[in-house]
């Protein structure tokens, strides 16, 4: 049976009354004027007031003025099939007709004082229950009536009573001064107003100093938390700053110096409150994306912070389609995980666990991407093994950026001629830079680009260091003539003589010099029309399989090429780097090795020695890196060409030129990859058909994977292209590199500071996700901030 509360002013509420939660008290009281707080903790005395009559209980003036202000409540049933007596056994109800008084002339009246009890199955007397100054003869003002057969007599009886009249008087005249707000003295009631507005405004600029330190990271309190001491941190500088123009801070920060005010929101607990509500609103828009986008990736990196505890950053790639503009591929930061077991077993876990979580369905994840760490990537007991145990679709990819760096170092320790080659560029820095003087001698000669040290872990970066030799050569070998000369260390000496001999002076180092930093400047470069580093391509956040691969192609095809005519380009470059430098363009002539032959040995084979220096060089160490260039280019990118295997016919419009018969087998063959437990993102007829219908309609210019889903999207809206849809939003959510991962790191070097290792980690993941995704913050509403933060305690009504 339905139960319906009907109340003839405002509103119809349901019968069982649902009531507001009681805020949670605060371990701090917040700061208001002493009459005007004192004013609305009256009126919050009995927030929780129940306007059921027969639950009423004893009655203050404060829970009257409230239960005038709301009225009597009306209860109609569905039906009119109120509740049985019980005490008499007879099938006698309340019905609804008694809330109508009829006339002997006929005319009829709402009787608005009657209320029926839902909980005592009982009537009252809605004025009498409320202002009554003693005992009354009629139970309507007492106890409620539920002799339903003498009802119409009672109430008769009840309506005719002077007292029942007094009280209407008095339930009246206190409508209406309520209704004019003149129960409550004006002067009161615009200072609280007054109160209101100031404390709102001073919130607004304490939520913006939290905004301005964390988007920046840097670091809030100093040795103590009080206004105008010193070493107080940034927080009360900023507040103290403020105070000098802005009137609204300069009374507040009065008032606290004064002590004026005990709490005055300026505490640390405060601050660790307002950081988390900033960083939940900003996870909670940027899961909202998620939701709509369905299909994700996850990424994962770990690294050990400064309090030595391995922290795991987690970040969610996806296709955003919410953008009005254009489809665009992001990447979100979620935050760091504390692990503390590194297994690929304990890492899966916390990743199973976050995306519970954050409600991520672990079955719409559609790619992976970690390092190349064995804990990651193990083809038996790793994390993307353990995914793909239970999502097949999770399509796992190494990171690019990681993969090429390794074929980098791979080249450059095969063997020793490369390995002694960045030795001598290292220590040519090292040599200047351990001391000053040494330093000032090197900018008399050298005036444009100086020697930079080696990365040991970013390969790609030797580039800048090898360029620095490579067109500088000549100065840096008259400053280092210059150290020799002049030093008097006699170690320093040494080494700068020895740097000039083996080194600047000597012509494989020289052609080395050309080699690589051609080896270097191409892999840091995409092509002859954009001049951008591959490192720094890869690491983007819209970089997708299809510009990934190409680019690997790219540099595969340059090697290639690079092993036929290479080297007498590099011979050429050499010469003229050697006539620069004062020296001959020779190879040195090294002592021929002969070895006694074996009685089976061929006379007519080839014994060391018997080539020219210039062919040992280039069979031995040229043609030695560049084959191991493409070996481990070909090794460490086979996850790559696995994925063209199945997606590449999406690649760059390739359908547009396949056959029909070729199509429906690719079609099918990427239906089969994207099956899991009985269900499919897409069937492979359905996806021929819209690829078929695209051939005729999709512009010649519209090739990139990212411009086909932009131009299907207006036709997707309207029911058209669904399988191609969602083909290319997978291939695009597939990720290529973990350097959002990384990039995250730099962020908690800066939060999490050798000054602050005791941080706690909800305070740690707040900051990081404001400071990171601080594009959200800005989107954020400060009436929106100021609701969310009153909401928390019952105290700060104050805000509302």
């Amino acid at each position: 049976m339905d139960e319906v509360i009907e109340e003839p002013i405002n509103e119809v509420t349901y019968a069982d009354g649902s009531r507001k939660e009681e805020a949670s008290d605060e371990d701090h009281e917040d700061p208001v004027n002493e009459n005007v707080h004192e004013s609305i903790l009256d009126l919050e005395k009995d927030v929780e007031v129940n306007y059921d009559p027969g639950l009423w209980g004893s009655i203050n003036d404060t829970k009257r003025v409230m239960i005038v202000q709301r009225g009597p409540i009306k209860i109609l049933m569905k039906n009119d099939e109120f509740p049985s007596e019980k005490k008499s056994g007879r099938n006698r109800s309340f019905s609804s007709k008694y809330y109508i008084r009829e006339f002997p002339n006929g005319e009829k009246h709402e009787r608005k004082w009657l209320v029926y009890s839902n909980e005592l199955n009982r009537v009252f007397c809605f004025c009498c229950k409320l202002f009554k100054n003693k005992p009354m003869t009629t139970n309507l003002a007492e106890n409620g009536i539920d002799d339903w057969h003498n009802l119409p007599t009672k109430l008769r009886e009840h309506e005719s009573n002077p007292e029942h009249c007094a009280n209407v008087v008095k339930w009246v005249d206190l409508q209406k001064g309520l209704k004019l707000k003149a129960t409550i003295d004006k002067d009161i009631e615009a200072q609280i107003e007054k109160e209101k507005t100031r404390w709102k405004m001073i919130l607004v600029r304490i939520i913006a100093v939290v905004k301005t330190l964390s988007r920046n990271g840097l670091p809030f309190r100093g040795t103590n938390e009080k206004i105008y001491e010193k070493n107080n941190g940034l927080f009360c500088q900023l507040i103290e700053f403020l105070a000098e123009f802005d009137p609204i801070m300069q009374d507040h920060v009065r008032r606290v110096v004064d002590k004026e005010v005990q709490n005055h929101y300026l505490s640390h607990k405060i601050q660790n409150e307002l950081i988390i509500l900033l960083a939940n609103e900003i996870k909670a828009k940027i899961l909202d994306k998620i939701s709509k986008a369905k299909y994700f990736s996850v990424i994962l990196d770990c690294t050990p912070d400064l309090s030595h505890e391995e922290q795991m950053s987690i970040v969610i790639r996806c296709v955003d389609i919410e953008d009005t503009n254009q489809v665009k591929v992001e990447e979100f930061f979620l935050g760091f995980i504390k692990v503390d077991d590194t297994s690929g077993l304990g890492l899966f876990n916390q990743l199973e666990d976050t995306l519970n979580e954050l409600n991520l369905n672990i079955d719409d994840i559609r790619g992976q991407g970690y390092d190349n760490g064995s804990n990651m990537k193990g083809k038996h007991q790793g994390v993307q093994r353990r995914l793909l145990d239970i999502n097949p679709r999770a399509f796992y990819t190494p990171c690019g950026c990681h993969s090429l760096n390794l074929a980098l170092c791979d080249m450059a320790k095969s063997c020793v001629k490369a390995r002694n080659f960045f030795a001598y560029v290292q220590k040519v820095y090292t040599l200047f830079a351990g001391s000053t003087h040494r330093w000032d001698v090197l900018k008399t000669y050298v005036k444009g680009l100086t020697p930079k040290p080696l990365s040991v872990t970013r390969w790609e970066s030797h580039v800048e260091s090898v360029k620095a030799i490579r067109y500088q050569a000549p100065e840096l070998r008259d400053a280092l003539i210059e150290i020799a000369n002049s030093s008097k260390e006699d170690i320093v000496m040494a080494e700068a003589k020895g740097l000039c001999k083996n080194a600047l002076e000597d012509f494989e180092f020289l052609i080395s010099l050309c080699i690589w930093y051609k080896i270097l400047d191409k892999v840091n470069r995409v092509s002859k029309v954009k001049v951008n580093r591959v490192s720094k391509v890869l690491q983007q956040e819209e970089m997708n399989l299809e510009d990934a691969i190409t680019r690997i192609n790219e540099l595969i095809v340059f090697f290639q090429k690079f092993r036929e005519d290479g080297f007498e380009n590099m011979m050429k470059e050499a010469n003229e780097l050697a006539n620069d430098v004062g020296i001959d363009p020779t190879f040195p002539i090294k002592r021929v090795v002969r070895r006694k032959k074996h009685f089976d040995e061929d006379v007519e084979a080839n014994v060391e020695g018997s080539q020219s220096p210039e062919d040992n060089f280039r069979v031995s160490y040229f043609l030695h890196i560049i084959d191991q260039a493409l070996t481990s280019l070909k090794d460490r990118f086979e996850q790559f060409e696995l994925y063209e295997e199945i997606f590449g016919f999406l690649f760059n419009a390739k359908f547009m030129s396949i056959g029909e018969e070729k199509l429906m087998e690719h079609c099918i063959r990427l239906q089969s990859y994207l099956e899991h437990n009985q269900q499919c993102d897409i069937h492979g007829k359905d996806l021929f058909n819209d690829l078929r219908a695209l051939q005729t309609i999709l512009p010649k210019e519209v090739t990139k994977s990212i411009d086909i889903l932009d131009f299907i999207r207006s036709y997707w809206d309207d029911g058209g292209f669904q399988c191609a849809w969602v083909a290319y939003r997978i291939l695009l959510t597939i990720p290529v590199t973990v350097a959002s991962a990384e990039r995250s790191f730099s962020k908690l070097k800066l939060i999490k500071s050798y000054l602050r290792t005791t941080m706690s980690q909800e305070r740690l993941n707040g900051l990081a996700m404001i400071s990171i995704e601080n594009e959200y913050l800005e989107k954020l509403e400060y009436d929106d901030l100021i609701e969310e933060f009153a909401s928390k305690n019952s105290r700060r009504s104050i805000f509302l």
